[in-house]
């Protein structure tokens, strides 16, 4: 699994204070269809709903409990839901009103999970003890990250708080800001780097100072040439240059992957097992890190969530920015409704994101996109006989071999998934691309990596 013997010598791609000049090469990916279609549509704000529904489960780790009940009412920024779990971020109303009911909803996944319901009064009254926090060293900056309920917002949704609160043993010396995008169609980051990129630049600095880092990485697809120019410039007028670039990365799909990112900026291997920390590592999302910068300016906690809609199906694409637990049919008819009924629905891109089964779902944290899927773009292709072309193995970023995992899938054996290494899989769905017989192998893969964890 250690890539670290790729050739590429490192003096050749970083200057004489550490930063890249160019990245390292990585293993595998995919060259998708990039489909940027809102690149350059500006951010537009969806009129305050009528009601939202708020999921207890917008995170990778524990689900939140109400703390409000029915009949109570919230204002903005208010804190709604919690949990004394470590890995969990708070929750907070991204509208004032009513809560008119704790109910259920049942996931993508299958899983029940509960629900504040608010209806709006429409007058966004803000609550009144939002104030900036006072953050001078890396234990109040973890404090006041968890505070804000800030997950990481390029799909993930891994709580921010839990990756700043590192131990000294770990040796973290690099932030590295990313700004990929990689996935087609999706270009709300993009939209971050255009319409705020002084707070990505400050809050960079910010994080990388107070937690005591030597340099920082943004790095930001070779496909955003307006957003490498106009970043670069900001690091460079803020005399930041000597521990902070940005650099240009391939445009090959995933690069905005965790790990291949690291690859890529660092020449470094995150261990089979292990976090970005044991390779010397904090990775944050060009919106997170935007956000910590307009939250220590301002102590408004994550509301709300800017997503792209995008695909046949919809009317007019936009960027649209949404209270978080806005309805998908409220955005929808923000977006002019269909022109013609959408076969499918992903929540997130083409190539990790998930189907929804009902428009009547919630956007959460790390949505960052909604695609509405004709007739043709949805179309279904029935897989036929693997012909062990290796394909699959040549586009996974993680060394593995898909076809072969199958095989144990198949057989149910623990002990051979667990010698493919198969927990390393990042479901980012290159195998499935690259594929000619069209088998469904990312979802032998999740079936691979439950049948570890249950260990049958």
């Amino acid at each position: 699994m250690d890539t670290s013997n790729i050739k590429d010598s490192r003096e050749s791609v970083v200057n004489d204070l550490g930063l890249p000049k160019k990245p390292f090469r990585t293993h595998g990916g995919v060259h998708v269809d990039h489909m940027k279609n809102t690149a350059e549509f500006d951010s537009e704000e969806l009129s305050t709903p009528k009601r939202v529904i708020v999921s207890m489960q917008q995170h990778i780790g524990a689900a939140c409990e109400p703390i409000v009940k029915k009949g109570d009412k919230v204002t903005v920024g208010q804190l709604i839901a919690d949990s004394d779990s470590f890995m969990c971020a708070p929750i907070h109303s991204g509208v004032s009103g009513e809560v008119t009911a704790i109910g259920t909803i049942i996931m993508p996944n299958g899983a029940e999970i509960k629900t504040i319901e608010i209806e709006s009064d429409g007058e966004q009254t803000v609550c009144p003890d939002i104030e900036p926090p006072v953050v001078t060293n890396a234990d109040e900056l973890y404090s006041a990250v968890r505070k804000s309920g800030l997950v990481g917002l390029g799909g993930a949704g891994f709580p921010v708080s839990i990756k700043l609160n590192f131990s000294s043993d770990k040796n973290v010396d690099t932030l590295i800001i990313n700004g990929a995008e990689c996935e087609p169609y999706l270009t709300a980051d993009y939209r971050e780097m255009m319409e705020s990129p002084e707070d990505i630049v400050e809050g960079t600095r910010f994080v990388m100072e107070t937690l005591g880092l030597k340099r920082a990485i943004i790095g930001i697809e070779g496909n955003k040439p307006a957003a490498i120019k106009k970043l670069g410039e900001i690091v460079r007028e803020r005399s930041l240059d000597e521990r902070m670039c940005v650099l240009k990365l391939g445009t090959s799909y995933p690069h905005g992957a965790e790990k291949v990112l690291i690859k890529a900026c660092t020449n470094r291997a995150v261990p089979v097992g292990k976090i970005p920390a044991d390779a010397g590592c904090v990775v944050l999302n060009s919106t997170s890190v935007s956000f910590i910068a307009k939250y220590m300016r301002t102590g408004m906690p994550l509301v709300t969530k800017r997503i792209t809609v995008d695909g046949s199906a919809i009317n007019e694409p936009k960027n649209v920015i949404a209270p978080i637990g806005t309805l998908i049919s409220d955005i929808a008819e923000f977006c002019g409704g269909f022109r013609q009924e959408p076969k499918k629905v992903l929540m997130g891109g083409p190539m990790m994101g998930t189907a929804l089964y009902t428009l009547d779902y919630p956007i959460i944290k790390q949505n960052n996109g909604l695609i509405f899927m004709g007739e043709k773009e949805a179309d279904d292709v029935k897989p036929s006989d693997c012909i062990r072309c290796g394909r699959c193995v040549a586009a996974c970023p993680m060394l593995l071999t898909p076809v072969n995992i199958q095989h144990f899938v198949e057989k149910r054996d623990v002990q051979g998934l667990n010698e493919l290494c198969v927990m390393s899989c990042m479901e980012c769905g290159c195998c499935a691309f690259s594929c000619p017989a069209r088998r469904p192998l990312v979802q032998y893969l999740r079936m691979a990596k439950s049948i570890v964890k249950s260990g049958r």
